[in-house]
């Protein structure tokens, strides 16, 4: 009779304490770089994606952005080692980030239109840290972790302040951008308004969500338990365990096709999560 609940209550608390170690950055500028030294490893992985340029795969981490070389081994984007955090592909060659500088410290928002190989600081240089970035019909969705707001842009400069919440992860509606959802140690919470106000976290508990298409809504829990939702969120349905472990990121590219980070690699799956490939090795790494 309590197995299922106190199934839910460890997730719970493995999320509150993923959520207590992202919440701190003061690691950052003494570790980055320690588990790269040769350019060719990949750990701390905290935003993927695909350019729809060409179908390059993108990997932001705790030591750059590296995408995959001919022969599928990591390659560093740029000549940039700094720690990427929150990470979206938004269109063609373009992305946006925040992260820390080698050096200390808070990126704010970032973008890159040469699919990484430069960035720009936008705004909130020093200020902000977003652990989490969703660009949706002209619209940038942040989850600012240094004060726990949600936070929108449509120029990338001037920012209308949501919501505040204990969330490791947002996700928004490809279809309406009123509809956010976040991950929070209570499950999943929803806002319907932009991400001014959110209703309590429902179960299931999960670490990450990704919206990738209108029935195309998938999230991952803790030991990398993926499930699906078909109607925004309401029910949820398990379709797989992802290999290699704790999740580190989760990207939906469309309603069938699904990349996820977890401790031995990135993964993909074009069958809506039912089977995944290998597309990048990453060195197993205890913390995000």
């Amino acid at each position: 009779m309590n197995k299922r609940p106190a199934a839910v209550a460890a997730t719970a608390l493995a999320l509150a304490l993923t959520l207590a170690a992202c919440s701190s950055n003061g690691d950052s500028a003494e570790s980055n770089g320690s588990s790269a030294a040769s350019g060719t490893t990949v750990s701390h992985i905290h935003g993927l994606g695909l350019d729809p340029a060409d179908q390059r795969l993108y990997v932001a981490t705790h030591e750059g952005v590296y995408t995959a070389d001919a022969k599928g081994e990591p390659e560093l984007v740029g000549d940039s080692k700094d720690d990427f955090m929150g990470f979206t592909v938004a269109d063609d060659k373009t992305f946006y980030a925040s992260g820390h500088p080698t050096s200390g410290g808070n990126k704010g928002l970032i973008k890159s239109t040469d699919a990484g190989e430069t960035w720009k600081s936008l705004s909130l240089a020093g200020e902000s840290d977003f652990h989490a970035l969703e660009s949706a019909r002209g619209t940038v969705f942040g989850y600012d972790s240094t004060n726990g707001l949600v936070r929108t842009t449509k120029d990338g400069v001037s920012w209308k302040d949501g919501a505040r919440l204990k969330a490791l992860d947002i996700a928004v509606s490809p279809t309406d951008p009123g509809v956010v959802l976040a991950t929070t140690a209570e499950g999943v919470a929803r806002s319907s308004d932009g991400g001014n106000t959110f209703a309590p976290g429902k179960e299931p508990v999960m670490a990450f969500l990704s919206w990738g298409a209108k029935d195309g809504l998938y999230g991952i829990d803790t030991s990398g338990g993926l499930k699906r939702s078909t109607d925004g969120g309401t029910t949820w349905k398990k379709v797989s365990t992802v290999p290699g472990g704790r999740p580190q990121a989760l990207t939906v590219v469309g309603a069938e096709h699904v990349l996820a980070a977890t401790q031995t690699g990135v993964f993909e799956s074009k069958d809506g999560g039912r089977t995944f490939k290998k597309r990048l090795a990453v060195t197993s790494s205890g913390g995000h």
